[in-house]
């Protein structure tokens, strides 16, 4: 099957998904949004609602390498939760700087939910704009919190 691109807001950016089926193969953030549809999931979640994204795979989660495994256990993170890059980095038998190499290198943010990874002492980095991570915890710090009350 072909992969297909498109694009949904998320505030003032554009999400910009290229998928096939359930796999999901490259997500970025831009200023401009490009035609084409956006699997169901992820519109959801830019609209604020919690979003399981079980029924969608990551390209990146596919291998047996290093930063495969990290992105796995980094999809381990729940919804509204963050995990430090030294936490992942214990959890997978390496060290901080390379979880933030493959946090980096991510190239599926949502799917593999990097915004949820954090500093020690801080809120850590996020490309293009960490404007886009505070906006994503933000935004499920809220959802998690409308759904406590409404229990």
């Amino acid at each position: 099957m072909a992969v297909v691109g498109g694009s949904c807001r998320f505030g003032l950016w554009f999400v910009h998904v290229w998928w096939s089926e359930n796999t999901i193969y490259h997500i970025r953030f831009a200023t401009t949004g490009i035609p084409g549809q956006v699997p169901q999931p992820i519109r959801k979640f830019c609209t604020g609602k919690p979003e399981d994204f079980s029924s969608l795979s990551s390209i990146a989660t596919m291998s047996g390498s290093l930063y495969s495994r990290i992105y796995r256990t980094v999809q381990d993170i729940p919804y509204g939760a963050t995990a430090t890059y030294g936490e992942i980095g214990q959890k997978t038998g390496t060290n901080p700087r390379v979880v933030g190499q493959a946090m980096a290198r991510n190239p599926t943010p949502l799917i593999v939910p990097c915004h949820r990874v954090v500093s020690a002492h801080g809120i850590g980095g996020f490309s293009p704009s960490v404007d886009i991570k505070e906006a994503l915890l933000l935004m499920e710090k809220k959802a998690v919190k409308r759904t406590e009350k409404i229990r």
